[in-house]
């Protein structure tokens, strides 16, 4: 791809009032917007925004993502097409103001039923193995599909509960995304004959468009400026794409694109690479924590200590530091039975594989990490406690 050719986009600059405008602080019903893109859907042109996404920007200032109906057709055809769930009934167990959550409606209302909730949707409490297996037991029988973010997977199977198990072996698919997944969550999915498909995509993309490292059917990837390596800036175009950040032409001119043949591409934050069709994701382009003058990978530390049989889950990132501009910090969760060894071990773990500047000089265990309104993993919040026990243990 040419990217000297590439101008770009205009800033969508309103929406019809039957739009779908949801967020952290903005309250969803299901039933109304499974009706609203029932409507949608069925309208003349697809064209018009059907979802907005708002979003906290970490400057404060709301980042309102536009959808269309046809990219939320778009990206429900496809996902039927890749999991062979067409017509399939949707959980949904997720937050309605998430891209994910708003998703499942939107397949629920393009696959003509509606989806079963869960009470920790309707009642906002904490999802838990005893509430997933009544909401599938209320479901209908065929084709299922459920999507989560690894925190909720991990809850449910280390309940050990055989119920929860053969209702998860009952789904046509099961989508994982929000946050990478660990290589042991995948093989015990796979071990346990759980049909796991991971996504990968974002609020621009109409949620995943990426399953299980390879592009939905319309979507496109590109590489920019790959190394020696292959990878570089992940750059994805296709129908699914949003059409911009509502009246914000600074943001959407820098992230939204258009080539000479009149196709959009949206500029990721992540680095991979695209070998035979297959999508690599690296880390983020900000990923590399520079420590003592020496570039570490932060999503290659996750991956290291997530391969210690004590550790279920671990969050990495870098905390400013005086002498060496960054010191990297973790914050782990434990195997189910698992005793937490002195950090000395996960460090040693991690400097045999990756060097001592990529072994973590703060590691913290706990039960569970804090999440978001998401569901997702608080990074924001990981990261002042790490600094918090940096600076209790005089390492700042």
């Amino acid at each position: 791809m040419d990217f000297s050719t590439l101008t770009p986009a205009p800033a969508p600059r309103a929406v019809p009032g039957t739009a779908v405008v949801v967020g952290e602080n903005l309250p969803a019903d299901a039933d109304a917007m499974y009706d609203a893109f029932t409507r949608a859907f069925a309208a003349d042109t697809l064209d018009e925004p059907a979802l907005v996404v708002t979003t906290s920007g970490s400057t404060g200032k709301p980042k309102q993502t536009v959808l269309t109906a046809g990219a939320l057709q778009a990206s429900a055809q496809a996902t039927a097409d890749a999991t062979n769930s067409h017509g399939a009934q949707w959980m949904l167990a997720l937050p309605l103001h998430y891209v994910a959550g708003a998703q499942v409606v939107a397949r629920s209302a393009f696959a003509g039923v509606r989806p079963v909730i869960t009470r920790s949707i309707t009642r906002h409490t904490p999802f838990t193995p005893e509430d997933f297996l009544a909401t599938a037991q209320r479901m209908h029988p065929g084709a299922r599909m459920l999507s989560l973010v690894p925190a909720q997977l991990h809850t449910l199977l280390d309940s050990h509960n055989e119920q929860v198990l053969s209702e998860l072996q009952s789904f046509t698919a099961l989508l994982l995304g929000g946050a990478p997944a660990s290589a042991r969550l995948l093989k015990q999915c796979k071990d346990l004959n759980v049909n796991v498909v991971t996504t990968y995509g974002s609020a621009e993309t109409a949620g995943g468009c990426v399953y299980n490292s390879r592009p939905l059917t319309g979507v496109r990837i590109h590489i920019q400026e790959p190394d020696e390596h292959g990878t570089g800036r992940v750059w994805l175009g296709g129908d699914t794409l949003a059409s911009g950040y509502l009246n914000d032409a600074e943001k959407t001119s820098a992230s939204f694109f258009q080539d000479t043949h009149d196709n959009r591409w949206y500029r990721t934050d992540d680095r991979g690479s695209l070998t035979n069709g297959v999508l690599t994701i690296e880390g983020r382009a900000d990923d590399v924590l520079i420590t003592g003058g020496i570039k570490v990978s932060a999503r290659k530390i996750t991956e290291r200590l997530e391969e210690h049989a004590a550790i279920r889950e671990a969050i990495v990132t870098g905390i400013p530091h005086p002498k060496w501009g960054q010191m990297v910090a973790a914050m782990v969760t434990l195997t189910p039975g698992a005793s937490a060894p002195q950090s000395q071990e996960f460090t040693d773990f991690v400097a045999s594989a990756l060097g001592k500047p990529a072994a973590p000089k703060v590691i913290e265990v706990c039960e569970r990490f804090p999440v978001a309104s998401t569901g997702k993993p608080d990074r924001r919040a990981i990261h002042q406690m790490l600094a918090q026990a940096a600076a209790a243990k005089d390492q700042l």
